[in-house]
């Protein structure tokens, strides 16, 4: 594998803001890919202006758009517009999150473009899908969250919870990057066409990740109820304190572990022979007493002992930690999984992408000052100096980066 990495050579283009969008792209760069983020001159990416704590910049920004170039273009003017074909012409790939209708209005629908540019990929991501009754509608990741159902199945009863992490965007951005993987490879092995249009939804992302749940009620008519730093579907699997004023996970996923656990942990060979904990189901539907054995137990032994005993007895275990537990963590620090990237506020820590691909080092690229590539980008395209100046003057393109911005309205 060439040190570049894997999708060296490959050039996207994103119309992106917030999580969705730059998750898809930052994954292709973290790949080698190299990525033009084209943003409006005024202001960008609305997600660099959620706050203000990292170095002066957004944390969500900061997170998902390492490794990018920023280039503003004023794409309601005729001459950002032409810009931006040029850039497309050369393009293997087109990324966009925008409002509905968005990509239409502009002439940017991904239909228009595969036809327009035949080896073009051009991945759009929308909240609910074309043509139903929600299409219209802006998509947040609570928003999806909510009307999917996984809120419903996070929390406790009567208080749905939404989860912590933005899942609905973050796997809407996996599955787009992945959907455009499989697309290059299938244009290298001359099994599939070389571009296309590819839709993707939050709505039907989050259905997806709702499959055990809708499985589950369909065929069983029973709303399953959340319960926490537990599951619905396994017993015993969940959260407990310990006598040091921690808390410990432990969980079994079949019957040979609740015997190990009963037997080897609890020292409890009677709840090993209980009828009513003979199955996952029957485990299941007597939740409540073995959560009290358990609690019980765990409540006199320190966290240590809880998970050296769960660990001799192969019982999976793990400790509840906050943020600030993980920014220290040692399996993080022993894999060396942290990193410093340049931003515009100077350097940060930042952790490698998930995946560890043999011969190859992620390029962890810097975040992006706001057009603070426009200018070398358009010089690619051929432009002068003088031309250059003359997009800026016209508020095609915006400040000089490094220069004080200039309010003006949106053309």
């Amino acid at each position: 594998m060439p040190a570049a990495g894997p999708l060296s050579g490959v050039l996207v283009v994103a119309l992106e803001q917030a999580v969705s969008a730059p998750m898809c792209t930052r994954t292709l760069a973290d790949f080698g890919a190299r990525v033009i983020k084209v943003e409006n001159p005024v202001g960008g990416d609305f997600a660099r202006h959620y706050d203000d704590v990292v170095a002066g910049q957004a944390a969500h920004f900061v997170w998902v758009n390492r490794g990018k170039e920023s280039v503003t273009l004023d794409l309601k003017s005729e001459c950002g517009a032409r810009i931006l074909h040029e850039l497309l012409a050369r393009a293997d790939v087109l990324v966009s999150n925008l409002a509905p209708g968005a990509t239409t209005r502009l002439g940017l629908a991904p239909a228009a473009l595969a036809e327009r540019y035949p080896r073009l990929i051009a991945l759009e991501i929308d909240g609910f899908g074309a043509g139903g009754p929600l299409s219209h509608k802006r998509a947040y990741d609570l928003l999806v969250q909510a009307e999917s159902g996984v809120c419903a199945v996070t929390g406790r009863p009567g208080e749905p919870a939404k989860p912590g992490p933005a899942v609905a965007d973050v796997t809407t951005g996996l599955y787009a990057a992945l959907s455009i993987l499989a697309t290059l490879c299938g244009r290298y092995r001359d099994t599939g066409p070389a571009g296309g249009a590819i839709s993707l939804s939050l709505f039907d992302t989050m259905a997806e990740m709702m499959g055990y749940h809708l499985n589950y009620t369909r065929h069983s008519g029973v709303e399953q109820q959340p319960l926490a730093m537990s599951s619905p579907a396994v017993a015993p699997y969940g959260a407990y304190a310990t006598g040091d004023g921690q808390t410990v996970v432990l969980g079994t996923t079949n019957d040979r572990e609740w015997q190990r656990l009963a037997r080897d942990v609890l020292g409890r060979a009677d709840l090993a022979e209980d009828s009513r904990f003979g199955t996952n189901s029957d485990r299941v539907r007597y939740r409540q007493e073995l959560d009290e054995a358990i609690g019980a137990w765990c409540a006199g032994h320190t966290l240590a002992e809880v998970q050296k005993a769960a660990d001799d007895a192969g019982i999976g275990n793990s400790r509840y930690n906050t943020a600030t537990d993980v920014l220290h963590h040692p399996q993080l620090t022993a894999r060396e999984r942290w990193r410093e990237i340049d931003t515009p506020g100077g350097p940060i820590p930042a952790l490698l992408p998930p995946a560890v691909v043999e011969g190859f080092e992620p390029p962890m690229g810097a975040v992006p000052g706001l057009g603070e590539h426009t200018d070398a980008v358009l010089r690619e395209l051929g432009r002068t100096t003088a031309e250059i100046a003359a997009l800026r003057a016209a508020n095609v393109i915006g400040s000089e980066y490094g220069a004080v911005p200039v309010e003006r309205n949106q053309p």
